[in-house]
């Protein structure tokens, strides 16, 4: 297409256009063309960058959007104190899906909860049967878990509806990283970087680039440092799970 940059949108994406570190001059992916990459939910964990001080590649800039894993857990011990017993399903063809579930089986040792965490569709490579979103989630129930947090899957977040009705059909509350599954759909409570701050920090690489004439691996990995708590109050009617006043103090809430 002749263009001066190509901006990428999300961590299957960016792994399929721009590859790890380690791709770097392999012609399946672009090398000669600057790359920005925003909503990655790991970009170091999954090797399309080196540090928040650079991404350790020459034509590559990016940005970080996502709250500390221990952030997530303290909301959701805000929203229900007795929680013990987290569960996660996860799409085991995506690697964020699977470096969240990582994170969460070392954090249940240093935070003190149990974990269950279960793949959707185990040992199909290709896209899983959204049929066993509901399946899978009456399995979480049976486990006795407290509460489901959706770490990382563009998959699970095309089919929010299937994910989120089958969680309040089996009375589990969810956390999501993206807003509008609490807005749109029936997840209870998010914290996390509103969708027009991550793109004004991805727009405000792609100006040091194209405008300033910055090298992209010469710029540090930009951070969204705002974040938006939102809770779904007609969730919280229907589960029994009401935010304690301090949270509705910060919170904003859909009814």
């Amino acid at each position: 297409m002749g263009a001066d940059l190509v901006a990428i949108y999300g961590t299957s994406v960016t792994l399929g256009i721009l590859g790890r570190k380690t791709d770097d001059g392999n012609t399946q992916f672009i090398n000669g063309i600057p790359g920005v990459f925003w909503y990655v939910a790991d970009p170091f964990g999954t090797g399309i960058a080196e540090s928040f001080e650079g991404s350790g590649r020459p034509h590559i800039a990016g940005t970080f959007n996502r709250v500390p894993e221990e952030v997530n857990i303290r909301t959701i011990r805000s929203n229900k104190p007795s929680f013990q017993h987290l569960g996660i399903l996860y799409n085991g063809n995506e690697r964020n899906s699977l470096i969240k579930v990582e994170e969460h089986r070392a954090l249940s040792q240093e935070m003190g909860y149990e974990l269950t965490a279960i793949e959707l569709d185990p040992g199909n490579t290709g896209a899983p049967n959204p049929a066993l979103i509901p399946v899978r989630m009456k399995e979480l129930s049976e486990a006795d878990v407290d509460f489901i947090y959706l770490g990382s899957s563009s998959y699970l977040r095309i089919h929010a509806d299937a994910f989120t009705n089958a969680a309040v059909e089996n009375g589990l509350p969810v956390l999501s990283p993206y807003e509008e599954m609490i807005r749109e759909n029936q997840a209870l409570v998010s914290i996390a970087a509103r969708a027009y701050d991550v793109g004004r920090v991805a727009a405000e690489q792609v100006l040091k680039i194209l405008r300033d004439g910055d090298t992209p691996g010469d710029l540090p990995i930009a951070r969204v440092t705002d974040f938006a708590y939102v809770v779904n109050m007609e969730v919280a009617r229907k589960l029994g799970i009401f935010p304690s006043v301090e949270i509705l103090q910060v919170a904003e809430t859909i009814k």
